[in-house]
């Protein structure tokens, strides 16, 4: 299971009843935010989510409604006396973006460790997120940004009969089954494609924001069971507005998620001028069937098909 919080969805600054875009990502006690612009640490307070347990920030990039509200997020992390290392991740110029910001936050009680992106596609998979990868693509704005996946492997059903089949003590069975290889004392291995079946539909969640539309999002979002994309605009004038300023239309964004077959699309990062998004969700729904214009704090928990 995967919960996930969509804390904002204003784009360029926060209004008073539309905080800037931020996602908040759960699992197996773990915890994922991307983008951190102003106001996120509000945003967050109101979902009753905390940002000492967070483990991991990554940026898409680095405009400030995306960034600017990092130095306040590591005080208040600080102030929660919190000790553990935090994972930044984001585009070329990381280190240098984040110690300019720290500036106003120079003295912090833990480690920041980065990982910067330098290719058009990166994956791996964070620390004691067994199963879990984190997947940045690049997309098409007028600086270097990024998509983000998150996807959750499952892996096959244990196979008793084999297991019994095969005469593996069933001490061993366990750790078979959380994928770990077993040497006996007697010198026999043990691997887990000995006891599991194939592989399962895992858990896909797809997040990108500051684009026109490319190939890397449809391809990366394919079959997501969940995809958060940018809608800058909704109103059917504003297309050359969109393409002038390396953003998207809500039609753009329902026909990508049509084309990469995804289960449901949120759209987000609304530009302030975008009043009631909800109005122009009808010719959208033409297009893609299951969007949603989401608001503020929108939640969800992703879990494995049932079977």
């Amino acid at each position: 299971m995967i919960d996930v919080c969509l804390l904002g969805t204003g784009g360029m600054m926060p209004l008073p009843n539309r905080f800037l875009t931020a996602l908040f990502v759960r699992y197996n006690g773990k915890c994922v935010l991307i983008d951190c612009g102003e106001a996120t640490q509000i945003a967050m307070k109101k979902k009753g989510l905390s940002a000492k347990p967070i483990d991991i920030i990554c940026f898409t990039h680095y405009h400030a409604d995306h960034i600017s509200g990092l130095p306040g997020m590591l005080l208040t992390m600080g102030n929660a006396e919190r000790t553990e290392p935090l994972l930044v991740v984001g585009p070329k110029g990381l280190e240098r973006v984040v110690n300019a910001l720290r500036v106003i936050a120079p003295e912090l009680p833990f480690e920041i460790r980065f990982k910067e992106i330098t290719e058009d596609e990166m994956s791996f998979e964070p620390e004691g997120m067994p199963g879990f990868t984190i997947t940045a693509f690049k997309v098409n704005h007028n600086i270097t940004c990024y998509g983000y996946t998150m996807s959750l492997r499952r892996q096959g059903k244990f196979d008793v009969e084999a297991a019994q089949s095969a005469g593996i003590d069933r001490r061993y069975w366990n750790p078979l089954q959380k994928g770990e290889t077993i040497t006996t004392p007697e010198g026999i291995v043990y691997t887990p494609d000995m006891v599991l079946g194939a592989e399962r539909k895992g858990i896909k969640l797809t997040y990108t924001t500051d684009s026109r539309p490319t190939d890397s999002i449809v391809r990366n979002a394919k079959n997501s069971d969940l995809f958060i994309c940018e809608g800058m605009y909704g109103e059917p004038d504003k297309q050359a507005k969109a393409r002038e300023n390396k953003h998207m239309t809500f039609y753009e964004a329902a026909r990508m998620a049509r084309d990469a077959e995804v289960q449901e699309m949120w759209l987000t990062h609304y530009s302030p001028s975008l009043v009631n998004p909800v109005e122009f969700m009808p010719d959208v729904k033409k297009i893609f069937a299951n969007s949603k214009a989401a608001k503020d704090g929108r939640s969800v928990e992703l879990r494995f098909e049932e079977e």
